[in-house]
């Protein structure tokens, strides 16, 4: 795997560490209400759901730092990548356009740079 897709893999795994403490632990706190735009009632009430969804994204963020250590690394990349693409796009169609930036284009950039040789 090329420098440049392994440091976009990285950067990847990192914004989904970032979803995860955001959901996680600040939901309900003011960096958390104005990354995602609720109001506290809101926040207090999906906290829940908010933290198991952080879960996961704690997990794809596992998953691609993985990928970077491991000599089969990009199929493993490519298996992350790949979920983060489909829920980066499922989000942007069904909450929120800027899933699509935020999500699924930096994962197309890395899975695209991990095809140049």
């Amino acid at each position: 795997m090329n420098t440049a897709a392994k440091v976009a893999i990285g950067v990847v795994a990192l914004l989904h560490v970032y979803f995860m403490v955001l959901e996680m632990f600040l939901w309900t706190r003011p960096a958390g209400l104005r990354a995602f735009g609720l109001k506290p009632e809101q926040a207090e009430s999906s906290k829940v759901l908010a933290a198991n969804q952080g879960l996961y994204n704690g997990f794809i963020a596992a998953g691609l730092i993985w990928s970077l250590m491991w000599h089969e690394g990009p199929h493993v990349a490519l298996f992350f990548l790949t979920f983060v693409i489909i829920a980066g796009i499922y989000g942007g169609i069904t909450a929120s356009r800027k899933i699509l930036i935020v999500q699924a284009l930096p994962a197309l950039i890395a899975l695209v740079l991990m095809h140049i040789p």
